[in-house]
């Protein structure tokens, strides 16, 4: 059963989180989400009649190739640029850091002042096992995108194998390879072709969802600016030094 609960401040959020998982021993992730009523489906999956994932890559590549510094080794290193650049993919960012998925849920504050937001916390390897993904030597086995079973979930074989073969999202570890998926302490989940929520996958309990009423928005995201986060700390490039520097002379 999905475990749900409503916090609103950081002191709230962190007896919660010391509630709810202290006896769990395996790895935590957490992913802010601005309307709390959103699930966890990736973007790409929310389309209506969207090109083919193949098509919409190709055309990325097409524009994106002279632009890059560094050739992408596989389709899921083209996954990741297309996320880090706002396109919809299969992917869900998660973060290793409950304080930072906190921030990406409220940091668009003045978008939805009247919207209570959430951050969900993943247990990644318990959902994995749903997928039948488990390892007996590892009792919290999180494969990456290198691993053998991450080859089902590649652009090429969803494109080249029959649609009758739906299997369920997992959670997966990738090299971090840029500066902004180091600051956020970036993470994925990556859906098959079945575009079922993750909280919707069996009864829910490898989820929990912590609601931030939206009385509570600006005071818990003006406690974060005090623990030093900020679109730089998220965001470590030129850009968003301006926006902190602007933000100071308002």
């Amino acid at each position: 059963m999905l475990l749900e609960c409503e916090v609103q401040s950081i002191p709230e959020l962190i007896e919660a989180l010391e509630r709810d998982h202290k006896d769990y021993k395996g790895a935590l992730w957490f992913r802010g989400q601005a309307h709390n009523e959103w699930g966890l489906a990736p973007g790409y999956l929310r389309l209506n009649k969207p090109p083919s994932e193949s098509t919409l890559l190709k055309r990325f590549k097409q524009s994106a190739a002279m632009l890059i510094e560094r050739d992408p080794k596989d389709s899921f290193d083209w996954l990741f640029l297309m996320q880090h650049y706002g396109l919809p993919t299969r992917l869900l960012d998660w973060s290793e850091s409950p304080l930072v998925a906190l921030y990406f849920a409220l940091e668009q504050n003045e978008k939805y002042p009247d919207i209570d937001a959430a951050l969900w916390c993943l247990r990644p390897s318990e959902l994995n096992k749903k997928a039948n993904i488990s390892d007996d030597n590892e009792e919290f086995f999180i494969p990456s995108f290198d691993d053998e079973e991450l080859k089902n979930y590649s652009v090429e074989i969803l494109a080249s194998g029959p649609k009758r073969t739906r299997l369920l999202p997992i959670a997966t570890i990738a090299t971090r390879n840029n500066s902004r998926i180091q600051a956020q302490l970036g993470v994925f989940t990556i859906h098959h072709l079945d575009e079922i929520p993750i909280e919707k996958i069996g009864g829910g309990e490898h989820v929990a969802k912590y609601n931030i009423p939206k009385q509570s928005r600006a005071q818990i995201l003006n406690q974060l600016r005090l623990l030093g986060f900020s679109k730089f700390t998220m965001f470590p490039e030129l850009a968003s030094i301006g926006e902190n520097l602007k933000r100071e002379l308002v």
